[in-house]
């Protein structure tokens, strides 16, 4: 039972710990007054049923593959379709 109940919490934990590492979205004025790094940018394209969570999610997680720690939405829109884009920073 200890066995089973420390599975459980490390599972538990992994999960926390990989939504701490993703890219976080940030403000244009921040990505100015930082020092950031622009290096490139991203897209996505959802369901207009979708949330704006949801599109968030989706850039943080596209920043993550291009190697970024940041991202700025610079654009979103649509009718059926939100499409969003954003620049991504390390």
């Amino acid at each position: 039972m200890k066995v089973f109940k420390a599975l459980i919490i490390t599972l538990a934990a992994g999960c926390f710990s990989l939504s701490a590492i993703a890219a976080t979205e940030i403000t244009q004025e921040q990505a100015k007054n930082s020092n950031y790094e622009k290096i490139g940018v991203v897209d996505v394209t959802k369901k207009a049923t979708q949330s704006t969570t949801d599109i968030s999610e989706g850039l943080s997680k596209l920043a993550d593959e291009k190697g970024g720690k940041y991202f700025v939405i610079i654009a979103e829109g649509g009718n059926n379709e939100i499409h969003a884009a954003a620049d991504v920073y390390k």
